[in-house]
């Protein structure tokens, strides 16, 4: 996994537990950098609470990697949750009708995920997809403000 190049948002690191963490000098920028790395949040989420581009998350990550004390988390990938989907499934269901469910089954698979796996990081990507979907312009309009207030209260 290489955090050097490439886009590294969606990317969730952990803290390595050691036995000679007193040895180290690190700044505050990289002390609030390793205090967020909690394996659950992504890169994107922790840099956006920091007020952080991710240049500068890039520079920090590289750092505390040199000194072995943070290791990426391959399979922990963001997802987003059953309160989320609930009220996407809801919200989409007020446009479209019953089918809603379907047409969103359909299209996280389209995309090559599963509900139960979907990315948070991909979220605002499947909301813009589902509203196509919606043929009324006021409800389209209505659906994408719903969603994007759900994505920004969830920190996707």
């Amino acid at each position: 996994m290489d955090v050097s190049s490439g886009d590294i948002s969606a990317m969730v690191f952990g803290r390595v537990l050691r036995d000679d963490l007193g040895e180290f000098s690190l700044d505050g920028h990289m002390l609030r950098v390793l205090m967020e790395l909690d394996g659950r949040k992504s890169l994107a989420t922790i840099a956006k609470k920091m007020g952080l581009n991710m240049v500068a998350m890039r520079g920090t990550i590289l750092k505390l990697l040199q000194l072995k004390l943070i290791e990426p988390l391959e399979d922990a990938v963001s997802v987003v949750d059953k309160d989320f989907l609930d009220f996407l499934n809801a919200q989409l269901a007020l446009s479209i009708g019953p089918i809603a469910e379907v047409i969103i089954e359909d299209t996280v698979d389209d995309l090559g995920h599963s509900l139960s796996k979907f990315p948070s990081h991909r979220a605002a990507e499947l909301v813009d997809l589902l509203s196509r979907e919606i043929q009324r312009e006021e409800k389209r309009g209505i659906f994408k403000k719903n969603m994007v207030n759900k994505i920004r209260e969830k920190e996707y």
